[in-house]
């Protein structure tokens, strides 16, 4: 291990370098050509030769999301490539795609056009390729292999879902994985976890109420999309606190609720926007029936149609076994210390969750800040760099630790 610690100080200068360059170019979705170029181009400088992971994306997946608001994704350039060879692998994630927000931190290095890394995805994206430097070098000593995942759409909620679907997982087939996530307000050096949920499941339904426009004077010759729209916005809100247990956290919000351009006017249409968090899979599964059901009854009981669109991001799972294993070189990495265990799950959703979903993985929260400092998605938000040879750190020594400890 102390070879580890070693490797990451003498590569933290070129973690911080990658970082900075990254944190120049942020792009936003799932088709990032100028973050992927330059990934790709680093590691081919290690002597990794990356391969693509994604591809066009299906016409009825740029559909939603074109209709949600976001602009035409044609593309999913994720990226994997491979250190040592055999059985078993694990899974390295590090997320690269930025939010579309201009930055406002004074950063000598900050973003260089109307998006920006506020997430810490470029901070991520550099700590992955600081251990595939390490890992790289350690090569022959590897009992199996190393996956690295360049993930973009994280922000979207969808990213690795089309990786996954491109393959992923596969080819070696993934055992295990590992993510770790910057956090601008926990304590510089401070490692989180979690056993079990680690951050909520979100939820989202997009709808467009079709009803039959017509003069306000005259309502029983048209259907208001309206009326509709502000019955089933009540009775979604009041649904958790009747059918879900008061000891479950289940929050329903309508985020956006519009229709109309006048008061004598009935608009032949309306919108209904509603995200729901959660953390409890019983209570999530109630939920996700009992939406649409009340959607598709509410609607055609005043003669209305609709269209919906939904998103759905599951929670992340923090297997009990395979954090227990870990935690050990985590604590080697940061120092036995700096490693604590979170009081709750992130509020926020993270969608390394569909990994977690497939194989044992582990999701860590590493301090890049402290308390009381701009949060994540802050415009003025800023990272301590110092962390970010830990984080590789951590991700190298616990590759290649779990790979000895389950070599076949």
């Amino acid at each position: 291990m102390k070879g580890i610690i070693e490797a990451a100080k003498a590569v933290e200068s070129k973690i911080i370098e990658n970082r900075h360059a990254l944190h120049q170019i942020p792009e936003i979705g799932f088709d990032l050509p100028a973050t992927a170029a330059y990934i790709k181009e680093q590691l081919r400088e290690i002597g990794i030769e990356p391969k693509d992971c994604g591809g066009p994306v299906a016409p009825e997946v740029r559909e939603k999301f074109r209709s949600a608001g976001f602009p035409d994704m044609a593309n999913c350039t994720g990226i994997t490539a491979t250190i040592g060879q055999g059985e078993p692998c694990i899974l390295l994630r590090g997320d690269m795609d930025a939010l579309p927000m201009k930055e406002t931190s004074g950063l000598t290095f900050a973003s260089q056009n109307n998006f920006a890394h506020t997430c810490g995805h470029d901070s991520h994206a550099a700590m992955l390729l600081g251990a595939a430097r390490i890992l790289k070098a350690m090569e022959s000593e590897l009992k199996g292999t190393v996956k690295l995942m360049f993930q973009p759409g994280e922000e979207l909620g969808y990213g690795s879902k089309l990786m996954i679907e491109a393959g992923l997982m596969e080819s070696p087939k993934v055992d295990a994985a590992i993510a770790i996530h910057v956090m601008s307000d926990i304590e510089a050096g401070q490692v989180q976890y979690i056993k079990g949920i680690t951050s909520a499941a979100m939820d989202t339904y997009m709808l467009k109420i079709k009803g039959k426009g017509g003069h306000s004077s005259m309502p029983h010759k048209a259907v208001d999309p309206n009326m509709i729209m502000t019955q089933l916005y009540t009775a979604l809100n009041l649904l958790p606190g009747r059918e879900i247990d008061p000891q479950e956290t289940v929050i329903l919000t309508a985020g956006k609720a519009a229709g109309g351009s006048a008061p004598n006017i009935i608009p032949d249409t309306a919108e209904l926007q509603v995200g729901i968090r959660s953390y409890n899979k019983e209570a999530r599964a109630h939920i996700l029936q009992r939406v649409p059901e009340m959607i598709d009854h509410y609607v055609k009981a005043w003669r209305g149609e609709y269209d919906m669109v939904k998103f759905s991001t599951p929670s992340t799972y923090n297997d009990a076994e395979l954090c227990n294993t870990l935690l050990p070189f985590v604590r080697e990495a940061a120092g036995a210390d700096k490693v604590v265990e979170a009081a709750k799950p992130l509020p926020g959703s993270e969608d390394f969750s569909h990994v977690s979903d497939l194989v044992p993985g582990l999701f860590l929260m590493l301090g890049a800040g402290k308390p009381g400092a701009y949060p994540m998605h802050n415009p003025n938000m800023v990272l301590d760099e110092s962390v970010f040879a830990t984080g590789s750190a951590i991700y190298a020594n616990c590759a290649a630790e779990w790979l000895a400890a389950n070599a076949k």
